[in-house]
């Protein structure tokens, strides 16, 4: 029982807490290079911006005194997913849109997005320094719940810590939410069908213009619940995101770019693949050294790469998908 717990501890729980960061920053990417078609590099950044906003937020809120049973950061989240969706538009509209203009390839609008990314780390560190803080306020504490398991038999509990569980129920509302709003609402099917044929959804009469503003509102504030939601779990750093931006990417191609759908998929098929992968199998198969024969044994470590090498499975997942389905699970754009 002691190894199931462990995998649950390890592999389950991690797992499903990286692909909620991955589903989220692949929404956003996707959704963008849907409408927009350029991969916009600097998501990952926008995501870092969006953390930074929250813990400048939630530490105003704690010199005023309010204190809250829940993290302040998450109780801010809602003002700070504002403020970067707005900044998100900026960006757009200072350097994206003047870029469109002229009729830039996506090419030249990849690059700039490059350009943005040391843009706001630049800033990010001119602001808040290079040191690594904790989202958590003065006199809040990271609660850990410990479910014990000696009813089933075994000696360890099952242990999840707070910003986790919220992270699992938020990202499943913004699942639910997104799906309503794209095969409800007018808006949501404009930007399906904009995302199908932009010259079309124009001749059709969709305001295209209201599309691709909505679509960085969106990718802005999900881009800001995957920063919060990343800085609670582990800490909150001027390179918080860009480390991660490249399995999201991966993540992103993999379900098929463009599909909202396929972004969630290949978020949480990228992250328990990286999981699995590291994760040392010995400790839930030791049992089987009972089976093997004298003087044989599992050996201490069976991962199947080593944990310096984990962001490579993405890449071998991303190669393997564009070799034998280039469109991605879900058939977006052709990569």
């Amino acid at each position: 029982m002691d190894e199931l717990i462990f995998f649950i501890n390890r592999a389950l729980i991690s797992g499903t807490v990286l692909g909620s960061i991955y589903a989220l920053g692949a929404i956003g990417v996707t959704l963008v290079f849907g409408i927009l078609r350029f991969a916009h590099f600097a998501h990952g950044d926008m995501m870092t911006m969006g953390a930074f906003i929250a813990f400048l937020l939630a530490s105003a809120m704690a010199a005023m005194g309010i204190i809250l049973p829940l993290p302040m950061a998450f109780i801010v989240l809602p003002v700070a997913m504002v403020i970067t969706a707005f900044l998100a538009l900026g960006i757009d509209k200072g350097f994206y849109a003047p870029l469109r203009a002229r009729g830039a390839k996506p090419v030249t609008l990849l690059i700039a997005s490059i350009g943005v990314t040391l843009m706001i780390q630049g800033l990010v560190r001119l602001i808040f320094g290079s040191s690594t803080r904790q989202l958590y306020v003065e006199g809040e504490t990271k609660d850990i719940f410990r479910f014990d398991m000696s009813w089933a038999g075994g000696t360890r509990p099952i242990s999840i810590t707070e910003p986790q569980i919220i992270m699992f129920v938020v990202t499943a509302l913004i699942v639910v939410a997104l799906h309503f709003f794209l095969t409800r609402s007018r808006l949501g099917k404009a930007m399906r069908a904009m995302a199908d044929n932009a010259d079309l959804a124009q001749v059709s009469g969709i305001n295209t213009a209201l599309v691709v503003r909505v679509t960085w509102v969106i990718a802005g504030s999900l881009a800001c619940v995957a920063g919060t939601m990343l800085a609670l779990d582990v800490a909150l750093m001027p390179d918080l995101a860009f480390n991660i931006v490249l399995p999201i990417f991966a993540a992103a191609i993999v379900g098929g770019l463009g599909h909202a759908y396929g972004a969630i998929v290949g978020g949480f098929l990228i992250a328990f693949a990286e999981t699995l992968a590291v994760f040392n199998w010995t400790a839930v198969l030791r049992p089987l050294n009972a089976f093997l024969p004298g003087g044989m044994e599992l050996p201490s470590n069976l991962a199947l790469v080593p944990t310096e090498y984990k962001l490579t499975v993405a890449f071998v997942i991303l190669v393997i998908t564009l070799l034998v389905r280039p469109t991605g699970i879900f058939k977006g754009a052709s990569t």
